[in-house]
């Protein structure tokens, strides 16, 4: 079986925080590899990179910032990229030791960021246009929760995703859901509002500096906005 992956973005020697950063794919029958060319994977890239940017400091510190390649394309009941997450989480503790977390995910890496957000690092879990079975269930107690969603998207339905969080609005630190006004689900269209909302909300989150709107007003008890 293929093994998951991670790509740097931006490692400093003494980071104070990690970012791993979930791609989504479509559900598949067979264990495909993932190709680091395939269009879930390069959405992510700009998203990885607006964070690496915004998340530097001075002396080598700031955030580290990886990617993560999921070791096979899709969901199954065998293997899932919750499991690759899980195994992420691991990895970059034992290259940096044990430090807080964020995971932000697209569709499907939405969906393993919400469900291995329970993992002890995390400490902040970012989900765009989050592909939600209705089966799903997560318990986020005490972590930041952004949910992002594209008023457009007709391929994760917002509905299934909004269900979900309100359940974890119960028990997380804060919560907040940002409706991105025209946005479709593989974030091309106001693709800006999304990578901007990711990199404040990490920084906001690991680094506890001050961001602008609209997720300061999210991180200050504002539970829905629109852009």
């Amino acid at each position: 079986m293929p093994q998951p992956r991670l790509v740097p973005v931006r490692a400093p020697r003494r980071p104070e925080g990690v970012v791993l950063v979930l791609h989504g794919g479509a559900a598949r029958r067979d264990r495909a590899e993932v190709s680091p060319a395939q269009l879930s994977v390069l959405r992510m890239v700009p998203v990885a990179r607006r964070i690496a940017r915004v998340g530097r400091a001075g002396g080598g510190r700031g955030l580290a910032v990886y990617r993560v390649l999921n070791s096979t394309r899709g969901w199954d009941t065998g293997h899932t990229p919750v499991d690759d997450a899980l195994w992420a989480l691991e990895e970059v503790a034992r290259r940096h030791g044990e430090l807080p977390a964020c995971l932000v995910g697209h569709s499907l890496g939405g969906r393993a960021a919400l469900l291995a957000g329970s993992a002890a690092p995390v400490v902040g879990v970012a989900a765009l246009n989050a592909w939600i079975a209705p089966a799903d269930h997560a318990t986020l107690a005490g972590r930041r929760v952004l949910m992002v969603h594209g008023t457009a998207d007709r391929v994760a339905d917002p509905r299934r995703a909004r269900r979900l969080g309100q359940e974890v609005a119960g028990t997380a630190a804060s919560f907040g859901w940002l409706d991105v006004q025209d946005g479709k689900h593989a974030m091309l269209r106001r693709g800006s509002v999304f990578e901007r909302a990711a990199a404040d909300f990490a920084v906001a989150t690991l680094l506890d500096r001050a961001v602008g709107e609209p997720v300061a007003g999210l991180l200050e008890g504002v539970a829905s906005l629109t852009v």
